[in-house]
């Protein structure tokens, strides 16, 4: 058990499980009550699925509750220009916009905050930093472009409030990001494992050895490959600091899961401010402890945007919080974002996930970056996937004896499938700050 100021919320986060439950059963017969008074998204599904808030005698009756999805939110902003009928609030007490990352073929998502809900956000995020032990002596450096998508907005206002100094830095190139990391001590880093592994890749062209930076920390969020093993150590390594590994999403401003100094294979879930389910995303069929399923979010901090029983295409495995030594009685979602039920292609029969290629491409630490390109060959019409590798500067002579054996794996690991690998030329393949886009589906549809 650590001692009472290593949580961000002591009494929350060690809370008994069944005092827990009945925090989260308060808190969802409250947002329920909210939401069909005020919202008329809710009200209009609710009715029509033959729910009221006063049926939520018992925890079980939250399955009453019909399922919202992102599809249904979009139709509605489509409809009702331009928010939609969810907010249960009135545009003009909110003091913040933002919208998703984008939607292909779709305008975004948009998303409405007013100012409880923004100190509410900032709270969250808390729960990660400082149990990764950010403290008021910490420098930390936001590597984000601080645009319209809400991304780290919320890591920033986060560490003002736990006293760190922060280090924005707008939209500066990565070579003046490395400089102020460097040059102002920094000793945290919070960006995408994508770009981190950026920033120490241009810190090398610049003859800089960021792993010997005061960097003892870094707070990864906006891909899942910030609990993808492989990755991890690629970051370790290159920086010399430890990783922790955090999740959000713009639907409900802020981060779900936070992973603590013990690192015990996941995140805990931030329980005390959402309900998260996990359920068989072919007949809805609630998971055990171990299964793999999706995730299912209710959010209770968002007055304005009530997101209740949202599915979110997350693809996780939940273990008790009991196997982490912490003493927190939040659980944990082994692995992180495992995959997205949405992110799976078929190729020729076999299921194909951008992440379980990363895992195994991001063993060989030879390899600078990759892309998979998704086909279609022009003579068999036969779908095909070919991972492209560019390597390390200096390392490309490796490629020939990386070559059979990158391709062994990923195909051992897909049902035998045929790969196709190409080497890429050095500075060839995309790189990117945010959440990186290595997929290009160039299928005939």
């Amino acid at each position: 058990m650590l001692t009472a100021d290593e949580y961000w919320n002591p009494k929350n986060e060690t809370m008994p499980r069944e005092k827990l439950r009945a925090l989260q059963f308060g808190k969802l017969r409250d947002l329920c009550a909210w939401a069909e008074a005020r919202s008329e998204f809710h009200r209009v599904r609710w009715a029509k699925a033959g729910f009221r808030a006063e049926q939520l005698r018992t925890w079980d009756d939250i399955r009453r509750i019909p399922y919202m999805t992102r599809e249904e939110w979009m139709q509605s902003q489509d409809e009702h220009p331009p928010f939609g009928t969810l907010p249960a609030a009135p545009p003009d007490v909110a003091i913040r916009f933002h919208t998703t990352s984008g939607t292909t073929g779709r305008t975004p998502l948009r998303a409405l905050d007013g100012l409880r809900d923004w100190e509410w956000i900032a709270d969250c995020w808390a729960y990660g930093f400082h149990a990764m032990g950010v403290r008021p002596r910490d420098t930390v450096f936001i590597a984000f472009s601080y645009a319209q998508f809400i991304g780290f907005w919320g890591a920033h206002y986060a560490n003002e409030k736990l006293g760190a100094m922060v280090i924005p830095s707008g939209s500066l190139p990565t070579e003046t990001r490395v400089k102020l990391i460097v040059e102002n001590s920094a000793t945290v880093v919070c960006a995408t494992p994508t770009y981190v592994l950026r920033m120490a890749e241009v810190a090398r062209q610049m003859g800089i050895d960021v792993a010997k930076s005061a960097v003892d920390k870094i707070v990864l969020s906006g891909e899942p490959s910030g609990s993808v093993p492989a990755v991890r150590r690629q970051i370790e390594a290159a920086w010399g600091a430890r990783v922790g590994d955090t999740a959000g999403m713009t639907e409900i401003g802020t981060i779900f899961m936070f992973e603590c100094r013990h690192q015990p294979g996941g995140p805990h879930i931030v329980e005390d401010h959402f309900i998260e389910e996990v359920i068989d995303p072919e007949t809805g069929r609630p998971c055990d402890y171990g299964e793999r399923g999706e995730r299912v979010c209710t959010s209770f901090g968002r007055g304005i945007l009530p997101l209740i029983r949202y599915r979110t295409c997350d693809v996780v495995e939940k273990r008790p919080a009991s196997v982490c030594p912490c003493g927190r009685t939040f659980d944990i979602y082994h692995g992180g974002i495992q995959t997205r039920t949405d992110d799976m292609h078929k190729i020729r029969g076999t299921n194909v996930y951008p992440r379980a290629i990363e895992a195994i491409v991001r063993e060989h630490a030879e390899i600078e970056e990759f892309q998979v390109v998704l086909s279609t060959d022009a003579e068999s019409g036969r779908d095909e996937v070919t991972v492209r590798c560019e390597m390390k500067p200096g390392l490309e002579p490796a490629w020939a004896a990386l070559f059979p054996a990158l391709n062994k794996e990923l195909s051992e690991a897909h049902e035998n499938l045929r790969f196709n690998l190409e080497h890429a030329r050095q500075g060839e393949l995309p790189r990117f700050e945010l959440k990186a886009k290595r997929l290009v589906d160039k299928r005939r549809k």
